[in-house]
């Protein structure tokens, strides 16, 4: 991911820079706050934030059930946004007893949540399927892997995503 100073990311995100870096690190460890910036349409480097994220919950020597779970909820999220969003960010919150992530984009919103959330539902561009994606499994996959998913929308404007993980519990994933 390339660097971010303090003006080149959307307005929302400037309150969650720590003087144009992408890391935070509390005082004392107790929280890690990281975050990303999801370009629309950028299918090159579409995926890059998932890896960082994986990399860095590996480095740390978490559960690799969980590293899996936290990475297949990110990616799904970070897609959605590459395809249907418009730019958007990818945060990162890791504390003690769970990790956090929230992905916002400035896309055109999800118009049916509900129906949004059924498996094979899509409203994917051709390029998109195209290439492989839009099989209407990205809001299903985040739902089952998530021990919780808040989704928000506005139609027309945007949508947030967020999603929790407990540490050092076990989730059963079907």
């Amino acid at each position: 991911m390339r660097g971010v100073d303090l003006y080149d990311h959307p307005p929302y995100a400037r309150n969650l820079a720590d003087g144009g870096s992408n890391q935070t690190v509390c005082r004392y460890m107790a929280s890690l706050k990281k975050f990303f910036f999801i370009k629309a349409r950028d299918f090159v480097h579409a995926g890059e934030a998932s890896i960082h994220i994986q990399n860095l919950l590996k480095s740390m020597h978490l559960d690799p059930a969980l590293i899996r779970r936290i990475a297949i909820c990110s990616y799904e999220g970070e897609m959605n946004a590459v395809i249907h969003g418009g730019d958007g960010i990818l945060n990162v919150n890791i504390e003690s007893n769970r990790l956090t992530l929230e992905i916002i984009d400035e896309g055109p919103g999800i118009q049916d949540i509900q129906l949004a959330m059924q498996p094979g539902y899509s409203t994917a561009p051709e390029e998109a399927r195209e290439m492989g994606f839009g099989a209407g499994m990205g809001l299903p996959n985040m739902k089952k892997n998530a021990d919780d998913i808040l989704i928000e929308s506005e139609p027309g404007k945007r949508t947030r995503a967020c999603m929790t993980f407990f540490l050092g519990l076990t989730k059963e994933v079907q």
